[in-house]
């Protein structure tokens, strides 16, 4: 990822979706020639000079201090995880680019697999910011058999979204998950910007896929730590589960998420029919068979 772009992109993104009225410049929306703020706008805003923003939106970050970046976090209105991308993007910039290659991927620990294991009335996974899952309870491989089901390993969540047909019936609220994940895939983007893997899933999904085309220019960017999913499952139906998100302190790349359902509710009681299912169950709950008691 060219940083430079992205900086350039992003800030102009950003500005264009500030109406003036919201920033304090009201009687200054008609005529306009540019969506949302003007340049010098954002340069009186963030109390910089117009010729330093027009070069920092051209992408020339060199020098660019934290103070001025939050300066310009303020005026654009951005949101935390905007911001931090913000941040990432500048001082990769500033950065050797060697020292932002990115580390090798570990191993699962062990204790963080006998933890998710342990975790039995809770579908439960390990994932990274590629959105790739490394791992999974059984219950958790149970509720995400559709996702999980495929030859490439490890499963990927952007991959499925995009490019699996079944996808779309699975997420009952497909285009917001769909959202959701380019965003965090952009989120991690500027964080590791030479990271190769990442660069290919990227590519690929790009090269394959419209709407993830379309969605990617948009350069929203999330942090999701918490949120409600629903799915119609394959062998139990319609369900909802809430999940939250932590990151794990050792492994800083990796975060493990756990879901569980509305006491007393209809999900509650079709999680607890699938993790009865996957107990007595022979075929394999990741696998494609998982599928066929539909």
């Amino acid at each position: 990822m060219d940083t430079r772009d992205e900086i350039r992109d992003f800030l102009t993104s950003r500005r264009a979706k500030i109406p003036p009225e919201r920033a304090g410049f009201a009687g200054h929306g008609g005529n306009r020639r540019v969506a949302g703020l003007r340049r010098e706008e954002v340069a009186l805003l963030a109390g910089i000079s117009v010729e330093y923003y027009i070069r920092l939106e051209r992408g020339n970050a060199r020098g660019v201090s934290d103070g001025v970046l939050e300066s310009l976090a303020r005026a654009l209105q951005l949101v935390e995880a905007e911001r931090g991308y913000l941040f990432d993007l500048v001082h990769a910039a500033n950065a050797d680019p060697r020292a932002l290659s990115r580390r090798a991927d570990q191993p699962l620990r062990p204790s963080v697999r006998r933890l998710l294991d342990a975790m039995v009335t809770a579908p439960a996974y390990v994932w990274n910011g590629r959105l790739d899952v490394l791992a999974a309870n059984q219950l958790g491989r149970a509720l995400f058999a559709p996702m999980l089901a495929g030859s490439v390993r490890p499963a990927n969540q952007a991959r499925f979204i995009f490019l699996d047909p079944q996808a779309p019936q699975f997420f009952v609220e497909w285009e917001q998950l769909a959202h959701d994940a380019v965003a965090m895939l952009r989120t991690e983007a500027g964080r590791h910007p030479h990271d190769e893997r990442l660069a290919e899933l990227i590519q690929g999904l790009s090269t394959r896929s419209e709407t993830f085309r379309t969605m990617w220019a948009a350069h929203d960017v999330r942090c999701r730590r918490t949120g409600v999913k629903r799915f119609h499952h394959p062998v139990v139906g319609p369900l909802t589960v809430t999940f939250e998100s932590m990151g794990l302190v050792t492994d800083t790349d990796l975060r493990i998420t756990a879901g569980t359902a509305e006491p007393g509710s209809s999900s509650e009681h079709a999680l607890n029919l699938l993790a009865s299912w996957t107990a007595t169950s022979h075929d394999e709950v990741d696998g494609v068979r998982t599928g066929d008691r539909s």
